[in-house]
C-alpha cells in the first residue's frame, strides 16, 4: 500500500498540470464567497489550496500558492468592503494563512532533504550491491544462467541472502547462501563467504574440501566478529555445487540449505541431500562432515536454487509459498522467464512486500548445438 502511493505521488508530481488545482480552487472560493449573502464568509477554505499542494509540488510552488492565498484572502476583504480588511477577523484569517503557509513550505524543504538524503542512500546500497553480489552473467560454459535477488527491507538493495559463480578448467561452481538474520545487519556475514569462495572456487581442489575451506572462513571471521560469548548466533547455510562442461553428473554439498529444484521433462523435482552438513560458521558447536552428493542435469534440464526467504514466504492466511508446485506451470520458459513468472507470483501471495531476503539462481544446461 506504500509502494503504491509513493508511485501515485510520483505520476502526480510529473504533471506540471496539477498546480492547476489549487489555483482554480483558490480562484471558485473567491468569486463565490463575494457573490455569497454578506454572513455567509468562505475564505477559511483557502487554506485548503496551499494545503494540498505539497501532494504534487516541492517548496516553491507551495510557497507560491500560499502566496496567492493570501492574495485571495486580500481581494475578498477588498472586494467585500475595503474597511473589512482592517477587520480583525480578515487580519487573523491573513495571519492563519502566513503561518500555515509557512509551515507547508518548512515541511517541503524537510521533505526534499530527506529525499535527497534516501537517493544518496540508495545509491550506496545500490554501489555496495554491485561490488558484493555481482551480477551472473547470462551465459557460463554450457550453462544459461539467470539471478534474482529481492530485498526484505524496502530500501535496501541486498540482505544476507548471496550468490555467486567460479569457472574451473573443467566446469562451473555455483554457491548460495543466506545469513542469519535479514536485510543489512546480514550483509557483513554474507561477504565473508563470498571473499572465502571467490578465492578458492577457481581452485581444482575437491568439493568437500571446497566446502570445509569456505567453513574454516566463515567460522574464523564471524568467531572474530562475535564478542561477549555470542558464537553460534550467527551462521550462514550455503549449497555449493560443481556443474562439468562435458559431464551430466552435477555435485553438491549442502549445508543446511534448502533442497535445488530439478524441472526434467516438464516435471518438478527435489534433490534432497542424503547427508547434509551443518550451517556454516558454528564452530565449536557443529563438527561438519562433508558428503558429496550427486544428480543428473541432463542437456535441457534446469535447476534452482533459492533461499529460505522464497518457501517461507506467507500469505495473509499464513500459508508457506508453494515453490515447486507454483513451478510446475512454467517448466518450459527459459530461466529468465522462469524467475520473472517466480517473482510476480511469489509478490502476489505475500501481498507485495517479503517478511525475509530472498534470492533465486535458475540454471539450464544447454544442449550441445547451442
Amino acid at each position: 500500500m506504500a509502494q503504491r502511493f509513493v508511485d501515485l505521488r510520483r505520476s502526480l508530481r510529473a504533471s506540471p498540470a496539477m498546480v492547476l488545482l489549487p489555483v482554480a480552487l483558490l480562484m471558485t472560493v473567491v468569486v463565490v464567497d463575494v457573490l455569497a449573502p454578506p454572513h455567509i464568509h468562505l475564505g477559511p477554505l483557502l487554506i485548503a489550496a496551499p494545503a494540498i499542494t505539497p501532494a504534487f509540488g516541492g517548496p516553491r510552488t507551495t510557497a507560491l500558492v500560499a502566496v496567492l492565498a493570501v492574495a485571495a484572502q486580500v481581494i475578498i476583504a477588498l472586494l467585500r468592503d475595503k474597511d473589512e480588511l482592517f477587520s480583525a477577523n480578515h487580519q487573523a484569517q491573513i495571519v492563519a494563512l502566513v503561518l500555515v503557509g509557512a509551515s507547508l513550505v518548512l515541511f517541503c524543504v524537510l521533505r526534499e532533504r530527506r529525499n535527497r538524503e534516501l537517493r544518496q542512500v540508495r545509491h550506496i546500497s545500490e554501489t555496495a550491491q554491485r561490488l558484493i553480489l555481482r551480477p551472473l552473467p547470462k551465459k557460463i560454459g554450457p550453462l544459461r544462467v539467470a539471478s534474482l535477488y529481492l530485498a526484505a527491507e524496502a530500501e535496501a538493495q541486498i540482505g544476507g541472502d548471496v550468490y555467486a559463480v567460479e569457472r574451473t578448467s573443467t566446469g562451473t561452481r555455483l554457491l548460495i547462501g543466506d545469513a542469519r538474520g535479514k536485510g543489512m545487519p546480514t550483509v557483513g556475514d554474507a561477504a565473508l563467504l563470498l571473499d572465502a569462495f571467490h578465492l578458492a572456487g577457481p581452485r581444482q581442489a575437491p568439493l568437500d574440501a571446497l566446502a570445509a575451506h569456505l567453513n574454516g572462513s566463515v567460522t574464523w571471521n564471524l568467531s572474530d566478529k562475535d564478542d561477549g560469548g555470542r558464537s553460534g548466533e550467527s551462521f550462514i547455510t550455503a549449497a555449493i555445487l560443481d556443474i562439468p562442461d562435458e559431464d551430466d553428473t552435477v555435485r553438491m554439498v549442502d549445508c543446511g540449505h534448502p533442497p535445488p529444484l530439478v524441472v526434467r521433462d516438464g516435471r518438478v523435482s527435489t534433490v534432497e541431500a542424503r547427508r547434509p552438513a551443518p550451517p556454516m560458521g558454528l564452530g565449536e558447536l557443529a563438527t561438519p562432515h562433508y558428503h558429496v552428493e550427486e544428480f543428473t542435469l541432463e542437456a535441457g534440464d534446469k535447476v534452482l536454487l533459492y533461499t529460505d526467504g522464497v518457501t517461507e514466504a506467507r500469505d495473509s492466511a499464513g500459508t508457506f509459498y508453494p515453490l515447486a508446485e507454483r513451478m510446475q506451470s512454467w517448466t518450459d520458459c527459459h530461466v529468465e522467464a522462469l524467475l520473472h513468472h517466480l517473482k510476480r507470483d511469489l509478490l502476489a501471495h505475500v501481498g507485495g512486500r517479503l517478511g525475509d531476503d530472498a534470492a533465486l539462481v535458475a540454471v539450464e544446461r544447454q544442449p550441445a548445438s547451442a
